[in-house]
């Protein structure tokens, strides 16, 4: 590549305001991790253990719950390393692989949601289609190609940013975002084509929650005519609208913070904005169907019990055997 940047590491200025909270702030992170893994590890293997839950809208929950542990993945345990580190610095590849990941987490997250929208559409506006038209093996296929587009459509973006030759290596954020870099560009007639395809992209995936609203003001037409659409309604759809209203609200927050500045905001402030989607979606989202969905939540409580009723007879027995 004949445009490679001569700029091998970028120094993470947002981490400025964090040093003197930086140990209250590393356990907080730190917790706040070992929460997203438990409960969408936890969630994932319910699922794949219990053939009664082999069904398409449990199996995209399943993907849900690995995608969100992918892009946190992504950003957490540099974050802690961070968090703990005098200078905080970041290769350039690194930062690359950093932007690939979470951009693809945020695409991957809305063509997740839109799949459950046609799903629930499906299974309340054609239900005796759904069976034959949402299979297993299809659902996962289908899953599996989509994440796979939305994997090399964010790939492009971070490539067209590769070509560019740099003249800062100052982020001014926690982690790498793919925008930041670009504004980093030396010459701006360079940046045109990452502008054009970035446009597309948010097209893209626009169209995504346009189909989402599409969807869901035919669920909701075909509920008002039916009792028990109606608690179906409320069973099922609700956790998604919940999810996708705190997931769209979060990147929003982050777009607008980003594209139109957010200068006059304190550093802290704007450091929780820009890091809230990694943080609040992926703990409530499992939270919010592990209680809203019913065969999920008594596989919870009999696993619970199970573990509590086992717990108990261990005691018991050993206090039997000393006693």
């Amino acid at each position: 590549m004949n445009n490679v940047s001569v700029i091998t590491t970028f120094f993470l200025s947002g981490f400025n305001e964090t040093i003197s909270h930086r140990f209250v702030l590393f356990f907080l992170s730190l917790l706040c991790y070992c929460i997203i893994c438990l409960v969408n590890v936890s969630l994932i293997v319910i699922i794949i253990l219990d053939s009664n839950l082999h069904e398409s809208m449990y199996i995209l929950l399943c993907v849900f719950c690995i995608n969100a542990l992918y892009g946190t993945a992504g950003f957490y345990p540099k974050f802690l390393w961070d968090l703990l580190s005098d200078v905080h610095l970041i290769s350039y590849y690194s930062c690359l692989i950093q932007t690939q990941v979470i951009y693809s987490f945020v695409c991957g997250e809305l063509l997740i949601l839109a799949l459950m929208a046609y799903d629930r559409y499906v299974a309340i506006c054609q239900p005796l289609k759904y069976h034959s038209i949402m299979t297993k093996q299809r659902v996962i296929r289908f899953a599996c190609f989509l994440w796979f587009t939305t994997f090399c459509i964010t790939a492009t973006n971070a490539f067209l940013t590769s070509r560019l030759k740099l003249c800062s290596p100052y982020i001014s954020r926690l982690f790498c975002v793919n925008w930041i870099i670009v504004q980093l560009a030396c010459f701006p007639a360079q940046t045109i084509v990452n502008g054009i395809f970035a446009n597309i992209t948010i097209i893209i995936y626009l169209l995504h929650g346009v189909f989402i609203v599409w969807s869901y003001m035919y669920i909701i037409q075909t509920c008002v005519k039916s009792i028990e659409n109606r608690a179906k309604f409320m069973q099922t759809c609700v956790p998604h609208l919940i999810s996708l209203f705190t997931f769209v609200v979060a990147i929003l927050t982050d777009i607008i913070s980003m594209r139109l500045g957010s200068k006059e905001l304190p550093r802290t402030l704007q450091n929780f904005v820009a890091i809230e989607f990694l943080v609040i979606p992926p703990v409530m989202n499992p939270l919010i169907y592990g209680f809203k969905l019913t065969k999920i939540r008594k596989k919870l409580y009999r696993v619970v019990i199970l573990k509590i009723t086992k717990f108990c007879f261990i005691r018991s027995e050993n206090s039997f055997t000393h006693g």
